[in-house]
């Protein structure tokens, strides 16, 4: 009797340890890379490589810059030229991990966009499980970091744009430029809201930055990494514009509005709390069973 009891609330701790784990399970995001052409470089014939494995934003800097040969692309060298004009980072906010595995996708631009590049080109790796992002171990501070560790001095012109028509801009005053020393590296930071994309899902902002690298003839070299913000800490990682967006809401009008973001949090929410009931049901349930004692044996009723 002892032992089923002991069974019992080892079993109660195991469901319970095994719900805190899932529960504590990090975030993740994918991440593409990919060189349409040769350009000279040694990769090997390495093509369509995929690391399965769930990685930090410092691992997938570490990546890029060892596996993918960034450190040789960026860098600026002692001589010679620089075989890439333009690497180009997109920093998204949309897709997740879980994503990739569904039918139905929400941007179906972005996802085939990602799919062609990836599968076309001469060299691409992918990274689907990157863990989000914590506290200030951001990809973009991941990448400055290994940036200046592998590049030192060396490193080349970096800038950050948030528009399409900019970025065709600098793209075409690169390609006039007849003797290129160094790779320019630009990075463009989606914010996630199409009322600062002029009404453009992030899959067709993608598309256009392909297509503009393409048409222009520039020799390229692209990474694509989402980081959705964290759901988890309001306001630490949420955009100013959404912030400020949020407040004229509140402020023009009495209703509430609840978003893609809000609902994904009331559904957490909602999903928590249903499992710690059903949880604490089980408990109460196992332990008013474990309390009852029934008597082995019954005294014979007397005639």
């Amino acid at each position: 009797m002892k032992g089923t009891k002991a069974g019992k609330v080892m079993a109660i701790f195991l469901m319970v340890a095994q719900i805190a784990q899932v529960l504590s399970l990090p975030t993740t995001a994918p991440a593409f890379l990919w060189t349409p052409h040769d350009y000279g470089l040694s990769y090997d014939g390495a093509k369509d490589m995929v690391n399965y494995q769930t990685i930090s934003s410092k691992d997938l800097a570490k990546s890029v810059f060892d596996e993918a040969g960034w450190s040789n692309i960026v860098c600026t060298g002692e001589n010679g030229h620089a075989k890439v004009d333009l690497a180009l980072v997109f920093i998204g906010r949309k897709l997740h991990s879980s994503d990739l595995s569904k039918n139905k996708q929400q941007d179906p631009i972005l996802t085939e966009t990602l799919k062609m590049s990836f599968t076309s080109s001469n060299f691409s790796m992918a990274f689907p499980y990157v863990a989000t992002s914590n506290g200030e171990e951001t990809v973009q501070n991941a990448l400055v970091t290994e940036f200046s560790e592998k590049c030192g001095q060396g490193f080349g012109d970096s800038l950050v744009i948030n528009d399409v028509d900019k970025v065709q801009e600098y793209v075409a005053h690169t390609m006039e430029r007849t003797e290129k020393e160094k790779t320019d590296v630009i990075l463009y930071s989606n914010d996630g809201l199409k009322e600062l994309n002029g009404g453009k899902l992030e899959g067709e902002i993608l598309s256009e930055l392909v297509s503009v690298l393409e048409k222009s003839g520039a020799r390229y070299t692209f990474l694509y990494v989402s980081e959705p913000y964290n759901h988890g800490r309001h306001g630490t990682r949420a955009p100013l514009a959404r912030f400020l967006e949020e407040t004229n809401t509140s402020s023009s009008s009495k209703t509430t509005k609840c978003d893609e973001l809000c609902k994904l949090k009331a559904s957490l929410l909602e999903g928590l709390f249903v499992a710690i009931t059903l949880l604490i049901i089980l408990i109460s349930g196992l332990c008013c069973m474990m309390g009852i004692d029934t008597p082995s044996r019954f005294e014979t009723p007397q005639e």
